[in-house]
């Protein structure tokens, strides 16, 4: 699994209103058609989760509740689909940039969260596709894994959110991590 491997990368990107890094603290993993309940590709090829199927490193974004941005790294070959989302973060460039673009909030919250982290990176839906190896991102992936935890996602209803997939991964005591929330129809 891909996504134990990318905690504590850094990703930055650089929009018209400045430069935000943060440093990766929590992701989930998604497999695709057929593998997985939770994730978008479950049940194919859609025009929303076309990006999924793509190329690795690239940017998955969509709107999620009709207010959030969340971020995915799209993590297999191309023709078949996976992802990862963004959960938490923790801003470690152009903080003053993100406390403009998140009046009000503490420093500890900016990008804990997978729709505070896009509004604190700046990043549109209109990015969706983008290569995240390439500018205006960059993406710098830790020399050796560092420790971390895993269990069941946030906020995932049914069989896939249950404990049989524990595919949300986090830096154990990293303040950028948020908070686990068990979706009430999620399996046992």
């Amino acid at each position: 699994m891909l996504a134990p491997l990318l905690l504590g990368s850094v990703l930055s990107y650089d929009a018209p209103d400045g430069r935000v890094a943060i440093r990766l603290s929590e992701l989930e993993a998604y497999r695709g058609v057929g593998e997985d309940p939770g994730s978008h590709a479950f049940r194919g090829r859609t025009p929303r989760n076309e990006v999924m199927f793509g190329d690795p490193a690239h940017l998955y974004a969509y709107f999620s509740y009709g207010m959030h941005v969340c971020l995915n790294i799209v993590a297999r070959a191309a023709g078949s689909s996976s992802g990862m989302l963004m959960r938490g973060a923790t801003v470690v460039d152009g903080i003053e940039v993100a406390r403009r673009r998140r009046p009000g909030v503490s420093d500890r919250d900016l990008a804990r969260g997978p729709g505070r982290l896009s509004k604190a990176l700046g990043v549109p839906l209109g990015a969706r596709g983008s290569d995240l190896l390439a500018l205006p991102f960059t993406l710098q992936v830790p020399a050796t894994p560092l420790h971390s935890a895993s269990g069941p996602r946030t906020g995932v209803g049914g069989e896939g959110g249950g404990s049989q997939y524990p595919w949300r991964f986090w830096l154990p005591g990293d303040e950028g991590v948020s908070p686990y929330r068990r979706h009430k129809l999620a399996a046992e």
